[in-house]
């Protein structure tokens, strides 16, 4: 069975504006990583949205958990900005117990050619693919159940709660 994918913007999905410095959005990424990658795995892509995760409403987290909970798909994987991700695997848990979901996105946009964006997309494949049932986040090479995970703004990087 296809792998479901859900695209909602964040870093991983921004481009630069070379003449005001500023970031954007223009198109996904996903299809050439994948290529890129040489992923072999079936997918079902669907763009939801393409925004920054700090402008993210309650009714985009619902559109969100209303996507996942409608697609046939078992096992899904979730582009997302880095700043609410976790918050938005919480309400995804909080809703959908009989699906494997794994939100996963990048510290820096994947046009600046040096960013963690592919890693976590392949990883976020492979745990979608073998993990049980439940709601993570997957970031460098780690994967954090919802509820148990958040991104130390100080380090950058993604970390348990409870240790």
């Amino acid at each position: 069975m296809a792998v479901r994918i859900f695209i909602t913007g964040g870093t991983f999905d921004k481009e630069y504006n070379e003449l005001n410095g500023q970031l954007y959005f223009k198109d996904t990424h996903l299809h050439d990583l994948l290529e890129l990658g040489r992923s072999q795995v079936p997918v079902e892509i669907r763009t939801l949205m393409m925004i920054d995760s700090l402008e993210m409403t309650d009714e985009d987290r619902d559109l969100i958990v209303h996507q996942c909970i409608q697609c046939e798909e078992q096992m899904i994987v979730i582009t997302h900005g880095t700043d609410t991700m976790s918050h938005t695997a919480e309400v995804l848990a909080e809703k959908i117990t009989n699906k494997t979901i794994v939100l996963t996105g990048a510290m820096i946009p994947i046009k600046f050619g040096s960013s963690d964006g592919l890693f976590n997309l392949g990883s976020a494949l492979a745990f979608a693919q073998t993990l049980s049932h439940g709601v993570y986040v997957a970031m460098n090479g780690r994967c954090f159940t919802a509820g148990n995970v958040r991104k130390n703004k100080t380090t950058g990087v993604f970390e348990e709660t409870k240790v």
